[in-house]
């Protein structure tokens, strides 16, 4: 067994045996030279896992010397060791990419340390990992049993996402472990939401937040207080998306993370609408028949968000101006960041942001993108790539310069279909995979959450006849026709409309830029 293969360059490197000798007793191969000029002939010839390098030699200095070996080397960890703890020296030495620095004289088990931070962190963190999760394994069993409130479901949703993220690089058993731990809670979470779903929409002051809740409970008060508020609506941003997102922002912003509850169905022409309405679907069309769209119509369903502003903020008496934007690509982004000085005049801005709904789609649709993102850590990199490559990320640059409360939320997440299950409809049948709405629809009740009565969960029913049924954990609708094909298909897409954690429990989080 070899734990690396380590090169030492020292002046005085006969006064190291013992530290020489402790390495290899601890399986570490070490090659040793004496000045510089010796170590880049080493390495032109050799491959290592580390080379430690003392900063005052004869000849050519340790700087020197680094700055070659990172020449013939590039990512070669090294380890200066160093007399001298000047600041400038060691910006110096930090700018040329050193690794980590010991300060002479140094003992084994200093180095030994500095090798395991250096070369065996990542096995170590993920074998820590692992362990943790093995532990929390049963506590997130027994938390799943229990009759949980909706606190205590976003906790559990926080922690499996938290796992998640933790295991990111772990063996594929222990993904295997976690993803058999989710789908239950899934299978929970669908129990949970039929039972409760119709009492949410009945009782405001006992549910927990919910779409058509967030600019009432959230955005008013703000501008009761005096603030101003930039609300940026991310479409389709899952809780561990923004996870991601999250600390690529924490340098600039303090960052106050909640999660609350998407309505259904988790669709953007339901959700999005009740968010920036304040209203459930079936009291927008009722109220606002002028803005309502309903499945079976060609019209775009979310046209009308602006108005849709403007009314909330007249039915609660707001005097506040405020624009909205809807941003589809970078060109728009760079449009809006172009003209960005008369945003900074109003109290309150709404962005809404369409890419990472875009991509799903995208993911669906194209071949090379379903390669690129084709599990949920690819996803994961793909949505933080998007993030740091376009003007999104120079909109946020602009927002820390603002004394503005920045809001950032989605109308909905989205689950990775996996499982087809049957259902049969008319012509008319919305192509949702996630959700149906209409009548004489046939499927297995068992497997699907059903509405009968949609209006007491605040859905319009365009006949007395019509109901609504969601796929719930990794389920997804097909249809008998051409089945195995759809199926083939759609297997493996991001999807939205229907019950899941992944698809409800969504992020709401408050930034304030740093001074």
């Amino acid at each position: 067994m070899n734990n690396g293969r380590l090169l030492w360059v020292d002046d005085e490197i006969d006064l190291l045996r013992g530290h020489i000798v402790f390495l290899e007793k601890k399986d570490y191969s070490v090659q040793t030279c004496t000045n510089g000029s010796d170590a880049l002939d080493i390495c032109r010839e050799n491959k290592f896992d580390l080379i430690l390098l003392d900063e005052n030699m004869p000849g050519m200095s340790g700087l020197e010397t680094l700055q070659a070996i990172k020449d013939i080397q590039p990512l070669v960890p090294v380890v200066m060791v160093t007399k001298n703890e000047a600041e400038d020296l060691m910006d110096q030495a930090i700018g040329s990419q050193i690794a980590d620095y010991l300060l002479k004289p140094v003992n084994p088990r200093q180095v030994l340390l500095t090798l395991k931070k250096n070369i065996h962190r990542d096995e170590i963190r993920q074998e820590a990992v692992q362990t943790g999760y093995r532990r929390a394994f049963g506590e997130i069993g027994m938390q799943m049993g229990e009759d949980l409130s909706d606190e205590g479901w976003t906790d559990l949703y926080r922690r499996l996402v938290g796992w998640e993220l933790e295991l990111d690089l772990a063996d594929d058993a222990m993904k295997e472990m976690l993803a058999m731990q989710k789908a239950e809670a899934n299978k929970a979470f669908a129990k949970f939401v039929a039972k409760n779903y119709a009492r949410w929409m009945a009782d405001a002051r006992t549910r927990p937040m919910m779409s058509h809740d967030v600019f009432r409970r959230a955005i008013f008060p703000r501008l009761t207080a005096g603030r101003k508020v930039f609300l940026l609506v991310l479409d389709n941003l899952r809780y561990d998306q923004w996870r991601v997102l999250s600390a690529e922002l924490a340098a600039q912003f303090d960052i106050d993370e909640s999660l609350y509850f998407s309505i259904l169905p988790t669709a953007t022409q339901y959700a999005r609408n009740a968010l920036l309405s304040g209203l459930t679907p079936l009291q927008i069309r009722d109220m606002y028949p002028d803005l309502w769209v309903d499945e079976e119509e060609d019209e775009g369903k979310n046209l009308n968000e602006e108005q849709l502003i403007a009314r909330q903020l007249e039915r609660y008496r707001r005097r506040e101006t405020f624009t909205y934007h809807k941003i589809n690509d970078s060109q728009a982004a760079d449009r809006l960041l172009s003209n960005f000085a008369p945003l900074t005049r109003s109290p309150l801005n709404v962005l809404v942001i369409n890419f990472i709904d875009i991509l799903s789609h995208a993911r669906t649709e194209s071949r090379m993108v379903r390669e690129l993102a084709g599990g949920e850590a690819a996803f994961r990199s793909l949505t933080l790539s998007w993030f740091r490559h376009t003007a999104i990320r120079d909109l946020f640059a602009h927002l820390a310069g603002l004394d503005y409360d920045i809001l950032i939320t989605t109308d909905h997440g989205s689950i990775r279909a996996t499982n087809p299950i049957r259902v049969v409809g008319d012509k008319t049948l919305n192509t949702n995979l996630r959700y149906k709405a209409g009548k004489n629809l046939g499927y297995n009740a068992k497997e699907v959450f059903e509405m009968r009565d949609p209006k007491r969960c605040g859905l319009p029913a365009p006949s007395l006849s019509t109901a609504y049924i969601f796929a719930t954990g990794a389920d997804f609708f097909a249809y008998p026709n051409n089945y195995n094909h759809y199926v083939n298909y759609y297997r493996n897409t991001f999807q939205h409309g229907g019950v899941s954690m992944e698809e409800m429990i969504v992020p709401l989080v408050s930034l304030r830029p740093k001074p």
